[in-house]
């Protein structure tokens, strides 16, 4: 499926990381998430689009970046990912009025922007395991300001369920000039979350479950229903039986994270969208999960699924 870029690098990435992210919101039902027929009162469908339109210039920056590295005028250190991911923030906050949409794909996909930027650079044909190597050696570079931005950019979205950290908590004012006194890199500060936070996982573990779970599910999914929606919501219902949700867990327990992950696995085997039994099952947890409060909502869960997209796209998938 992969397949030669002869046009402009940063701008063939920056519009392969949006289709990604446009697919995923689209994809419906996926339970207990914003989708194309389905809102929560103050984040509407319509908001993440208006989001994906404002990542264009961030991803293609990004991209740049990586580019820039392949032709040695900047190094790994110098390619401020935590700048990019707090300036796409400003932006998707300033392109719509729905509050936090996609800090988590954020943080996930503007490393992923400047990998593939470096791997297109190197050879135009993609290839998913040197985007991969180059993805992990993007993410071990970060520094201290990287740190420092990426907080401000939390700040700003104040995304719930964030919980308390013992050190360098971002909810503590005192934490970034910690972080930039003692020269601790966003990938330190990830290390630490990412035992309650797979988001940070992603980044520590060289995006684990999106390569071995997600994207692999996705082509097969693809190969065999022959619907990106079917394939994009099996995906998303693959990720989360398989990996309980941190963002439930941090708002409503493991328990429920748990409870939420076997219901998912159970959709699955009754056949998710491609039965009617499934998709009542599926439709049942929809409605659900979608509490006011937003407790079981699996937000993380999306990210990833974003992340998915994104390397089959890359990859060559095309809707």
């Amino acid at each position: 499926m992969a397949h030669e870029v002869s046009n402009d690098i940063p701008d063939h990435v920056s519009r392969c990381l949006q289709l990604a992210i446009l697919l995923e919101v689209s994809a419906y039902p996926k339970p207990g998430n914003v989708h194309r027929t389905a809102d929560f009162q103050e984040t509407e469908y319509e908001h993440f689009l208006a989001s994906a339109v404002a990542l264009a210039p961030h991803f293609r920056h990004a991209s740049e970046q990586g580019v820039r590295v392949f032709s040695k005028k900047i190094t790994l250190k110098q390619i401020e990912i935590g700048k990019n991911i707090r300036n796409a923030q400003v932006d998707v906050m300033a392109w719509q009025h729905g509050g936090n949409t996609l800090l988590g794909s954020i943080i996930l996909l503007i490393p992923m922007a400047t990998a593939a930027g470096l791997t297109l650079t190197e050879n135009t044909l993609f290839s998913i395991n040197k985007f991969r190597t180059n993805l992990k050696s993007v993410v071990e570079s970060t520094t201290a300001q990287d740190t420092a931005n990426v907080y401000d950019a939390i700040t700003m979205a104040q995304p719930g369920g964030l919980g308390k950290a013992a050190e360098f908590d971002v909810t503590d004012v005192k934490s970034k000039q910690k972080i930039l006194e003692e020269g601790v890199s966003l990938l330190e500060v990830f290390k630490i979350s990412s035992s309650w936070d797979s988001i940070s996982a992603e980044w520590i573990n060289n995006y684990r479950i999106t390569f071995d779970i997600g994207y692999p599910f996705f082509m097969r999914q693809l190969k065999e229903t022959k619907d990106v929606n079917v394939a994009t919501v099996h995906t998303y219902l693959k990720v989360l039986s398989e990996v309980p949700d941190t963002l439930i867990s941090r708002k409503a327990g493991a328990d429920k994270a748990k409870w939420v992950s076997v219901q998912a696995k159970q959709i699955l085997e009754a056949g998710g969208l491609t039965t009617q039994r499934g998709r009542n099952r599926l439709l049942k947890l929809d409605r659900k999960l979608h509490d006011p409060a937003h407790k079981l909502n699996p937000g993380t869960t999306a990210d990833i699924t974003s992340a998915t997209l994104a390397v089959a796209i890359l990859n060559g998938y095309r809707p």
